[in-house]
């Protein structure tokens, strides 16, 4: 098996999105390879590295003249030995590469190949190859490139231009393209062309110009059949306002919260808007979707401005209100503008970029030298770690199940992603998940309110999110061994605790209906092989949260009905189900990392969804117990576990069950 590092930052999104891309890339291209993902500035730097990450948005959010400035600062060879020292974070990475012995070194930051060089320094080389992928275009700080690496990736040809002028060696540069998600190299489609009656489809991200953006709208939708899609992120107010606003549009503007479906979106629009952020520029040139570019911020987005320019990919304006006329004369003239924009991007478009340095990478990897044998610094490792998940007892048999059916990503209120979810409880060797966004009833006041404050899952991307978690349920498989499930917890909120019911379906092929009635959800669940099983239904002393008493109050009537009842919610216990007898399960009611240490289920059975579920309603087999790290693990991963999923480097658990009630 294969074990590759892949290190990043979360100082800018491309960082990140490369990472988890390649990630992905390399365990489509070799099911046996292992690739972890981990963010050392977060781990070693704690709550200094969350003022830094704020410092830096504010910055070039703010004052992105006097980023720029800085960024030029970094140009200055003399800081080499500064951009290396970061003790923390060299002390910290010297263990994640004693422990894991990476077969290879992935950097989608620039900072790290200045550390490692600390790291190996007085050794003859490496005992890995490093491989660093440069995020920014054509304008390339030489930080990316003063430190060694064995290769450096790039976007184009242009970008290898800049490595060549900085002294980089022919046979070190890879032009591979952006690795953008896999998911682009699959699904690419052809677009009409928009002309006559076809609507011309936009996509406005709004990252920058909030204040204006509802000008910028109102401005686009003067333009004849322009039907937008507007992205605006986790900012409530802000979509509340464009909903607002655009009341009257006649179904010509879709309002988007947070979306995972970035690819799909790009793939089929004809525009996009954006700031031209690396990883935005790069996804739209991959899905040959021609940009409008907004907002340059100076230092970093310079270059990705100047590539859609010299290539003629789309246009970059300096105000919102000058996005309209640049729309307007893409589509004038049956569209010619557009059509050469995008027969531009067709020939500079590579949406397999991360597959193909997946390929590299475990070509690397593979690579047979003698050279590259565990040196001295690396031979006292403790443990190897990165390795698969083991089942003793075999997938086929019958095993005890760490299983939570509780779960919330932040396509409602919660923090982490549906991948992150994954990693996250894939890492610490749970069996069966079950992801339950928050549905709210459309036709309650207090449903209403709770989706525009984007506390729950909008009801124009319910088909998105069932989408996004089977493409994460396989991935599961793959990497973790881990089954998953699509679910949804339905909020039947009412003015008091005893009107107001959550009910969790778990295990949905297909989106409910929330306005139904709960007999008639409760059967459509049921109609689905699923089940239905009331969330948080008593009291809750430990937790502030509201209480949601309705079924509790009226079991006699959904008793019969439901498959189980939460006897164990987070930190609270609900002893009356037991005294009752009913059939119970116990969740974590995840939102955010520390809610891991809670309340989980234990169930002894084949891991398979359909024996998990028999047990659940026929509550034979299942017990509950207290998630608790195992006490052996360091404090340094005790840190990361606590706060940052990216930063688990392994992860251990107790699995007594400290409570068995059947």
């Amino acid at each position: 098996m294969k074990k590759i590092l892949i290190l990043t930052a979360g100082f800018g999104e491309g960082h990140n999105a490369a990472a988890r891309n390649l990630r992905d890339a390399i365990e489509l291209a070799d099911e046996d390879a292992r690739a972890e993902v981990l963010d050392l500035f977060a781990g070693s730097y704690g709550i200094f590295n969350t003022l830094a990450r704020k410092t830096y948005l504010g910055l070039v959010q703010y004052t992105p003249k006097l980023w720029g400035q800085f960024y030029s600062l970094l140009e200055n060879p003399l800081l080499d030995k500064h951009l290396g020292h970061f003790p923390r974070l060299q002390e910290m990475l010297e263990k994640v590469l004693a422990e894991t012995q990476p077969d290879c070194v992935v950097s989608t930051y620039p900072i790290y190949a200045h550390v490692i060089r600390k790291i190996v320094r007085g050794h003859p080389e490496r005992p890995f190859p490093l491989i660093t992928i440069v995020t920014d275009s054509i304008t390339i700080n030489s930080a990316w490139f003063r430190a060694p690496s064995d290769f450096f990736c790039v976007a184009n040809d242009a970008t290898a231009d800049a490595l060549r002028r900085g002294g980089v060696p022919e046979k070190q540069i890879r032009v591979l393209g952006f690795p953008v998600s896999p998911v682009f190299a699959s699904t690419l489609m052809e677009l009409p062309l928009p002309v006559s009656e076809e609507p011309r489809r936009v996509l406005y991200l709004i990252n920058t110009g909030k204040k204006k953006a509802g000008k910028a709208i109102d401005r686009l939708l003067e333009l004849d059949n322009v039907h937008l899609t507007v992205s605006v992120g986790r900012d409530a107010e802000l979509r509340a306002r464009i909903i607002e606003r655009t009341r009257d549009c006649g179904g010509r503007v879709k309002v988007l919260g947070w979306t995972n479906q970035m690819p799909e979106l790009m793939m089929s629009h004809h525009l996009v808007i954006s700031k031209a952020g690396g990883a935005t520029v790069q996804e739209a040139i991959a899905a040959r979707c021609p940009m409008i570019v907004n907002q340059v911020i100076p230092g970093q987005e310079e270059g990705n401005a100047q590539l859609i320019e010299k290539f003629n990919l789309g246009a970059v304006v300096e105000k919102n209100k000058e996005i309209a006329e640049a729309v307007e004369l893409a589509f004038a003239k049956r569209a010619s503008l557009w059509s050469e924009w995008r027969k531009n991007l067709k020939k500079i478009s590579r949406p397999d970029a991360a597959l193909k340095i997946a390929e590299l990478i475990l070509e690397e990897s593979q690579r047979d030298s003698p050279v590259r044998k565990p040196v001295q610094l690396f031979e006292t490792a403790p443990a190897r770690v990165m390795r698969p998940p083991s089942f003793p007892n075999g997938s086929g048999g019958a095993q005890m199940l760490l299983c939570d059916f509780h779960i919330h990503t932040n396509y409602s209120d919660g923090k982490l992603s549906v991948p992150e979810v994954v990693d996250f409880y894939g890492e610490r060797g749970f069996d069966c998940i079950c992801v339950t966004d928050h549905l709210a009833d459309p036709k309650r006041l207090l449903g209403k309110l709770s989706e525009l404050t984007n506390m729950t899952l909008a009801q124009g991307q319910v088909g998105e999110y069932f989408a996004v978690i089977e493409r994460e349920r396989q991935r599961a498989w793959r990497r973790y061994k881990m089954l998953v499930m699509t679910g949804i917890e339905f909020n039947k909120d009412g003015y008091t605790r005893k009107t107001s019911a959550h009910l969790l379906g778990i295990d949905l092929k297909a989106p409910v209906d929330p306005s139904l009635d709960i007999r008639a959800i409760i059967e459509k669940i049921h109609g689905q092989g699923g089940l239905a099983v009331a969330s948080h239904p008593h009291i809750m002393k430990s937790e502030w949260g509201r209480n949601t008493l309705y079924l509790w109050e009226n079991q006699e009537q959904f008793a019969p009905l439901l498959d189980a009842w939460e006897i164990a919610n987070r930190n609270n216990i609900f002893n009356d189900i037991g005294l009752k007898r009913l059939p119970f399960i116990a969740n974590s009611d995840f939102h955010k990392p520390k809610h891991i240490y809670s309340w989980k289920t234990l169930i002894h059975a084949r891991k398979d969804y359909e024996a998990i579920k028999d047990c659940i309603r026929r509550n034979e087999h299942v017990a509950i117990t207290l998630y608790r790290d195992f006490e052996g693990a360091t404090a340094n991963q005790k840190g990361h576990g606590s706060d940052s999923p990216a930063g688990n480097v392994h992860h251990f658990q107790d699995r007594l069950p400290l409570q068995v009630v059947r």
